[in-house]
């Protein structure tokens, strides 16, 4: 099959460098492109596309979304080589760093259909949310990344969070109005690093986990991240699970993370699945 890769250099520790010479190495002249921007991402797509039947995300969540949402409801096919500081859509689609790993699957040329889903107009194949995450990642993409970073930042915006409102728009979801710490968007079960903020969410069942996480004591938070990292947040307390296909509600920030990606998104939200809707190599 034909096959291209498009690399973030600014992913993880930038070592690109060890993937595209490892790469050569078993693979002659291999047609990649070392991207500075979404927008460079796309004009490569774009004409690479009648000749390439599967195109090779390497990078982290955000650098997977951008080239997923060229892809969608085609026949071209997603791999990826994961290179975030999370890689929480990689983990959840079994791929590794090891590069013959992902040759033989790209010859054999094996797929899955998945799920994805809108936020508003912004695409998303992982997980999105709003409130206490958002709020984290902004601070996150300040830094150096890494998951040690993400902990302390997060441990930093705890302290003076204030909760968020949300008002739903559907009349059967009125219940759930009030304040959370925070509301996720969830198509697989987990943010990155095995934080399974929805151990029960399913990439093609044509449905996303309406996550709504209540604020909890300070004191509260070891538990909180062991049940996380344990796929034992279900049974949580603090938090509810809606899954839905559509659902519209308002909310009062505009702070929002998109498969891990900071981005200002106004108010009334709706999120919209699209089912079936991207071709993932397996």
């Amino acid at each position: 099959m034909n096959v291209a890769f498009i690399i973030n250099p600014f992913s993880a520790k930038k070592n690109y460098q060890d993937f595209l010479n490892e790469l050569s190495e078993k693979f002659e002249n291999p047609l990649h492109l070392i991207s500075k921007s979404i927008e460079d991402t796309e004009s490569f797509i774009e004409k690479n596309w009648d000749q390439t039947s599967v195109f090779v995300a390497v990078g982290g969540d955000g650098t997977i979304s951008s080239v997923a949402r060229k892809l969608i409801n085609s026949e071209k096919i997603l791999a990826v080589f994961p290179a975030g500081s999370g890689n929480g859509f990689s983990n959840e689609t079994n791929f590794s760093k090891n590069i013959s790993l992902l040759l033989d699957k790209i010859k054999k040329g094996n797929f899955r259909e998945i799920d994805t889903f809108t936020v508003n107009d912004h695409f998303s194949i992982n997980v999105s949310g709003t409130g206490f995450d958002g709020k984290v990642v902004k601070e996150f993409e300040k830094t150096n990344r890494g998951f040690k970073n993400y902990i302390k930042v997060s441990i930093q915006t705890f302290f003076n969070y204030k909760p968020i409102k949300i008002k739903f728009l559907q009349e059967n979801y009125l219940p759930y109005n009030g304040k959370y710490l925070m509301l996720n968007v969830a198509n697989t079960r987990q943010f990155g690093n095995n934080a399974y903020i929805a151990p029960m969410a399913s990439k093609s069942d044509g449905l996303v986990d309406l996550v709504l996480v209540k604020k909890f004591p300070l004191y509260y938070s070891p538990f909180f991240a062991y049940r996380m990292f344990t796929k034992r947040l279900k049974d949580d307390d603090y938090v509810t699970y809606l899954p839905v296909s559509e659902i519209e509600f308002k909310v009062n920030t505009k702070t929002w993370h998109i498969d891990g990606e900071f981005k200002k998104i106004k108010s009334p939200i709706s999120i919209k699945v699209l089912p079936k809707s991207l071709r993932v190599l397996v």
